[in-house]
């Protein structure tokens, strides 16, 4: 009865321990000149990590992706919506014939090519 007890006591829960390789014991310090020190800053902000995760994220592939704007989030909203449009097109193409549906579905690759213009450019 009283080892169930420590037993109790001694398990509080909680996160599981970290293994030694995920662990972050090494410290290095960098200096830095003011303008460089804010390019850092103002990079791993519009990469939406801190800076410390920015500089390992850097040795580990060479570059750090940058989050996509609110723009580029827009146009791929956008395109998803275009893409349903372009689902029910064909099912109304192949319910009603081809003839029905053509006009629509030009206008919908025309806007397509177009948002993927301005994607990619």
């Amino acid at each position: 009865m009283e080892k169930k007890k420590n037993t109790e006591r001694n398990n509080k829960g909680g996160r599981p321990p970290k293994s030694t390789t995920d662990k972050l014991k090494y410290r290095v310090t960098v200096k830095l000149a003011t303008p460089d020190y804010y390019t850092l800053k103002s990079r791993a902000r519009s990469a939406g990590i801190s800076a410390s995760e920015y500089l390992r994220e850097c040795f580990r592939k060479g570059y750090v992706r940058q989050r996509l704007t609110a723009e580029h989030s827009d146009y791929i909203r956008k395109l998803c919506g275009m893409a349903n449009n372009l689902n029910q097109l064909a099912h109304k193409a192949n319910a009603g014939g081809f003839d029905t549906a053509k006009l629509e579905c030009r206008v919908q690759v025309a806007r397509i090519e177009e948002l993927l213009n301005h994607i990619l450019l």
